[in-house]
């Protein structure tokens, strides 16, 4: 066996069922599961439609490189949506089947054993996974040093805290880039869930700062945007040279994307009617869930559908009462993020995912109040 495996550490998910597995929750209250973001709005229409009309194209092996049409249509989306010029199709630009396969693969293409690759901290746990199995060390939160440091993870905005990375950050982190030659991986997939402002993207960031992006790739996804989270598909975009390696890399991983998946892609792409439907289901949820939460400290994120809710004691003490007495699950923070300097940031906070539907963000809220009020 591949002796790195030992060094991965258990899901958040498969901590969350231990956590949880010694006691019966009260049957008395429907069982609300807010612990995992799995978008809940129905899939578009035309993305169904789409789907069932290429059904066909079940019968040939896909290239790993995506169809033209496929590419030319993301292209063209990231030149709507962040104002820049099109990325080139042909070698900026490359279909994935979704951000969480492509960001772990994208590790196994720059990252070599003994080197380091620093991930946000909480952060999305594919990030550290992809190192580990990479040979290389996770670094978590920003590194006293960024020698040796050949991969940098952002997530804006991010999971599960909601922040986003504006224009100073990014120029500080690619002058960073610039000077210690590391790629940065920019996961987007939570890109086009926001309230007020559109998120800046990492080559939005490049082009507002008047620069190329090298040693930089944006990675999205239709999961949440579209609502289609079993379709798997997403794009990573930016830097040529290092888009080559990677397809390279794909290539001989075989993830090349069926060709029905594509089709259907190009139509969630090209439509932004749906997308705008779905900001305006998760804003109708953050107004109505927000006021009911007095006597818990959060906010409403700048982007993504998570609240990042203060605990009144240890967050898995308060994640297993709130399932064992209220029925209501929840992720601890703890279970996102790793100690560093200052100890583990996600301690005494849970990600709570508003994609049920209304009626049970509500009463998920009230469950919530109640639950810190008898602690």
């Amino acid at each position: 066996m591949n002796p790195l495996l030992e060094r991965l550490q258990p899901y958040p998910f498969e901590k969350l069922r231990a956590l949880i597995g010694g006691h019966t929750p009260n049957a008395a209250l429907k069982p609300i599961n807010l612990s995992i973001g799995e978008p809940k709005h129905p899939t578009p229409a035309l993305v169904k439609n789409a789907l069932a009309r290429s059904l066909d194209g079940l019968a040939s092996y896909p290239a790993t490189l995506g169809t033209p049409e496929l590419r030319h249509a993301i292209s063209g989306w990231l030149a709507r949506r962040y104002g820049i010029p099109a990325p080139d199709p042909e070698t900026q630009v490359l279909p994935v089947n979704g951000t969480r396969e492509a960001l772990f693969a994208f590790a196994q293409t720059v990252l070599a054993p003994g080197e380091r690759a620093v991930c946000p901290n909480p952060f999305y746990q594919i990030y550290e996974g992809a190192a580990l199995l990479a040979g290389a060390a996770p670094v978590y939160g920003e590194p006293p040093s960024w020698d040796g440091v050949k991969l940098l993870y952002v997530c804006s905005p991010a999971n599960p805290t909601g922040k986003v990375l504006d224009l100073q950050g990014w120029k500080r982190l690619l002058e960073l880039s610039d000077r210690y030659g590391f790629a940065i991986a920019s996961d987007e997939c939570y890109s086009e869930i926001y309230f007020e402002q559109p998120p800046l993207g990492a080559l939005e960031a490049c082009h507002k700062l008047g620069r190329g992006c090298e040693r930089v790739v944006a990675f999205s996804s239709l999961s949440k945007r579209s609502n289609c989270p079993g379709m798997r598909s997403g794009f990573a975009a930016g830097d040529a040279s290092l888009l080559k390696k990677f397809l390279l890399y794909r290539t001989y991983h075989g993830s090349a994307m069926s060709l029905a998946v594509q089709h259907a892609s190009i139509a969630a792409w090209n439509d932004e009617q749906h997308v705008a439907e779905n900001r305006r289901l998760y804003a109708e949820k953050f107004a109505a869930v927000l006021p009911r939460l007095k006597n818990l400290k959060t906010e409403k994120p700048d982007g993504g559908f998570y609240l990042w809710i203060r605990t009144p004691e240890d967050d898995t003490a308060f994640a297993r009462r709130l399932h064992r007495d209220y029925n209501l699950l929840v992720l601890p923070g703890s279970f996102l993020a790793r100690d560093a300097a200052g100890g583990n940031p996600g301690r005494n906070h849970i990600r709570v995912a508003l994609v049920a539907p209304l009626e049970e963000c509500v009463e998920a809220a009230d469950r919530l109040e109640r639950c810190a009020q008898d602690g």
